[in-house]
């Protein structure tokens, strides 16, 4: 039965946890948009996005990853056999990668607040599918253990991140030419 509830809530962290990861970063894309608006829009943005951030990284986000990892050690401590699996090793390694992002979203939060961040929209849009790519990995992984088919598993990932890579140039695209647009419209 243990393991039954541990498996529940840590379903329910890894959700919230990824929920958490998915909306922050796009908050931090807004952020460092935010510096494209003219007085006062500018500050009442950054000002906002800043108590929007804080809050989702603390009360949300931070949360789910506790929740997330204390549940894997109760279901571990329920079949410490999985330990000797090669999957599970993989898993936890993909996992010791989220944590780290996750943490350097917390220090990006802090840059953004400190108006000290160099990063882009665009690269923060980049920034921002490193989670769904260790999502998709871990879930794999987590159904298929060890007899995950690596070829068709490697051929998934790289189409993924080509369409993502893609996805985000094109969207860099249209953003400049709406841009355009706009400039040519105000000067008429």
């Amino acid at each position: 039965m243990a393991y039954s509830w541990f498996k529940a809530f840590h379903i329910i962290g890894v959700v919230v946890w990824f929920a958490g990861l998915f909306y922050l970063v796009r908050l931090f894309i807004y952020h460092v948009e935010a510096k494209e608006q003219p007085e006062p829009a500018q500050t009442i943005l950054k000002n906002q996005y800043q108590i929007m951030e804080k809050r989702l990284y603390n009360i949300i986000t931070t949360p789910g990853m506790v929740v997330t990892v204390a549940m894997a050690i109760g279901l571990l401590t329920t079949e410490p056999d999985v330990l000797h699996d090669k999957w599970l090793h993989i898993k936890l390694l993909l996992v010791g990668i989220l944590v780290a992002y996750h943490f350097y979203c917390g220090y990006l939060l802090k840059k953004l607040a400190a108006d000290e961040c160099g990063w882009s929209s665009q690269q923060l849009r980049a920034l921002n599918e490193a989670p769904t790519l260790l999502l998709v990995t871990i879930v794999l992984l987590a159904v298929f253990k060890n007899n995950l088919p690596t070829d068709i598993t490697g051929w998934v990932i790289a189409g993924l991140v080509i369409v993502m890579a893609a996805t985000i140039h094109l969207y860099a695209k249209k953003r400049k030419r709406d841009k355009e647009k706009d400039m040519i419209a105000e000067a008429q």
